[in-house]
């Protein structure tokens, strides 16, 4: 394990109370956001429509704050260290790619088309299933990193996971949801899929892996000591 790997997680912070409770945090989050959307619809309708291509801007955003602080402490190095761990990393790769789109198309088509569909937006039913199919395709980075903190994971195996995936992810991200799409016969928004690429993949990995290393020239006190102040901008962001 190289020292970088060590400044990464290899002394486990406590958790504290934010963060023992944050599935709390979260169930308020999403009652709060209800709430505010009831309230006040005209300005949650305002920031719906600052969109380039059906990707919304003010979300691409948080998205960025949640996921940037995470990706700063992924080494790519470590993905010469993934032979060793193989059966847990081909088991992650399986579920990921292999389970987890699918399952959640057939779910979406189940229940979206079926079981809820009585109660949903007629002319809005293609467009649930599409945002699950585009969440199901999308191993969550920021989420990964989250929880295995909070479990008192193996950094090092969580840093392979992640560094394996999200290589995958920057070329398979746009084909798969292509082809479920089209296997769900909605039609497949290409400048959708390609900025949302861009937005959430691409650019934010780079602008991450181009942060890590001016931090980390700089010292590893000083790389461990600014990815320690980012932490809560990532979960206030994920909230």
């Amino acid at each position: 394990m190289s020292s970088t790997d060590t400044a990464v997680g290899g002394a486990r912070p406590t958790i504290g109370f934010f963060e023992r409770y944050l599935t709390v945090w979260v169930a308020l989050c999403i009652v709060g956001g209800i709430l505010l959307g009831q309230v006040l619809p005209q300005l949650f309708q305002a920031i719906g429509r600052m969109e380039v291509a059906q990707v919304n801007l003010p979300v691409g955003v948080l998205i960025w704050v949640m996921i940037i602080p995470m990706l700063i402490k992924i080494d790519f190095a470590a993905m010469t260290q993934v032979k060793s761990q193989w059966r847990g990393i081909g088991v992650t790769l399986f579920v990921n790619w292999f389970v987890k789109p699918f399952s959640m198309a057939l779910l979406g088509w189940v229940f979206i088309r079926h079981v809820f569909a009585p109660w949903l937006p007629a002319d809005q039913l293609d467009s649930y299933i599409a945002g699950l199919i585009l969440l199901a395709a999308a191993p969550c980075t920021a989420m990964v990193f989250v929880w295995s903190q909070l479990c008192k994971g193996d950094p090092y195996f969580t840093l392979s996971q992640v560094a394996l995936n999200d290589s995958i992810m920057i070329v398979a991200f746009a084909p798969l949801v292509a082809l479920l799409l089209g296997l769900s016969a909605i039609t497949v928004p290409w400048d959708t899929l390609i900025i949302s690429v861009g937005l959430y993949i691409i650019i934010p990995v780079a602008l991450a892996q181009l942060l890590r290393r001016m931090l980390m020239a700089k010292g590893e006190a000083h790389f461990r000591n600014v990815v320690a102040h980012l932490g809560p901008y990532s979960i206030c962001a994920l909230l």
